[in-house]
């Protein structure tokens, strides 16, 4: 049984709905005995490009959560430090990079679920509960350069120099949870190597309203995603 193409097609299916989306990503390095945590979570209408989602660092990190808006193109952020108080940032999606290993630019849950995609030698791992209903759970592993996917050219040199040492691709673990519908309920890229990271995006409430409009001009300040850690 091709497990990828079973993969491929939850994906596709949870695509075409809005959905509560709950993503936890866990950073620590090898040498440290602090790990950071950041958490993602709102409405997102992956159909219609839109959504609203609300970051935070855990206490460990000592900042203010981010608001993001994603309206088609566009995402608008309120608490980014590189405006003024008062104003909200306008960033163009598809121009962002991710400039940190295993997250998504701007937190984007539709990057994650495009890297999610190209899984490969995927194997059936058997049924687990998430959201408290059965679902199977597919691993596999992502390739270079899915898992350097819209990262900026510094933090890609150092993946790079990391394949070149190895001799392989840096091994990059893919999970997939399928519901009895047939739609992915959850995802998780995961490395452990000179730093431990773990991304896992937990989407639940199919159907839901989404709220994500933009706001008033006047309040809206054009800028580029820069290098704060809750934007990537």
């Amino acid at each position: 049984m091709d497990h990828g193409a079973a993969v491929r097609a939850a994906i596709g299916r949870t695509s075409a709905d809005s959905v509560r989306v709950d993503e936890n990503i866990e950073m620590r390095s090898t040498d440290s005995t602090t790990t950071y945590e950041l958490a993602i979570a709102g409405a997102f209408d992956l159909a219609g490009d839109r959504g609203r989602l609300t970051v935070e660092l855990d206490e460990a990190g000592g900042m203010d959560p981010v608001e993001e808006v994603f309206v088609g193109d566009t995402v608008y952020l309120w608490g980014s430090r590189t405006v003024a108080e008062g104003k909200w940032a306008a960033v163009d999606r598809s121009e962002a990079l991710t400039r940190y290993f295993l997250r998504s630019p701007l937190n984007d849950p539709e990057h994650l679920l495009r890297q999610m995609k190209a899984m490969r030698q995927v194997s059936n791992e058997g049924t687990e509960q998430v959201n408290d209903a059965p679902a199977v759970h597919y691993r596999g592993t992502i390739d270079h350069r899915t898992a350097t996917l819209r990262m900026s050219t510094r933090t890609k040199q150092g993946l790079d120099s990391m394949r070149e040492e190895l001799g392989d691709d840096v091994p990059v673990y893919a999970d997939v949870w399928v519901d009895g519908k047939g739609r992915a309920v959850q995802a998780r890229l995961s490395f452990f190597g000179g730093v431990k990271v773990v991304t896992t995006m937990t989407l639940s409430d199919f159907g839901t309203p989404v709220k994500a409009e933009a706001p008033p001009a006047e309040q809206v300040v054009p800028m580029t995603a820069g290098d704060d850690v809750l934007l990537a």
